[in-house]
């Protein structure tokens, strides 16, 4: 009888430990993947040759990370969207790193539809008259430890001005 109530104890204190623990460990791995935000920004645009009625660009991106830990990737995806609509988007099978505390430049080669043109430059008028047209860069870097890291970015472009008449 004595055996069974050691095993008894045996099995609850192991449960208590095992559910005390949990938690625990939960956090630590939340904390694990936790991490600021990729800073990128658009650092420069160059015409591609383009095929029939597409055109093409090759985006240069400037990729900033502010966290202790490398970014490595093996992999990027980019989608650009022009006053609230989508004008292109691109991958590139390119690996890197981007350092911790530092940075990198990457680039992705971008496909415009003659129909997203269109579409884009049906909508200028409005964009025209405010002067600005927003836009937001999104995308993600492939691979590495604990899979894709996402980044967005977005601003506004100043359009010129015409001449009063």
């Amino acid at each position: 009888m004595a055996a069974i109530k050691t095993s008894s104890a045996r099995r609850s204190l192991l449960r208590g430990l095992t559910l005390g623990l949990l938690p625990l460990a939960l956090v630590g791995c939340a904390s694990l993947g936790q991490r600021d935000a990729l800073k990128v920004t658009v650092a420069g645009l160059e015409p591609l040759q383009g095929e029939g009625l597409e055109l093409r660009f090759l985006v240069k991106l400037r990729v900033q990370n502010p966290n202790d830990a490398a970014v490595e990737f093996d992999g990027v995806a980019l989608e650009l969207e022009l006053n609230g609509k989508s004008l292109a988007s691109g991958v590139s099978d390119q690996k890197g790193v981007v350092p911790r505390f530092g940075e990198t430049l990457l680039e992705v080669p971008l496909t415009v539809s003659a129909f997203a043109a269109v579409r884009q430059a049906m909508g200028m008028s409005d964009a025209a008259e405010r002067g600005e047209m927003p836009y937001t860069v999104s995308g993600k870097l492939a691979g590495g430890l604990f899979g894709s890291v996402r980044f967005s970015s977005s601003g506004k472009l100043t359009l010129p001005r015409t001449a009063a008449r």
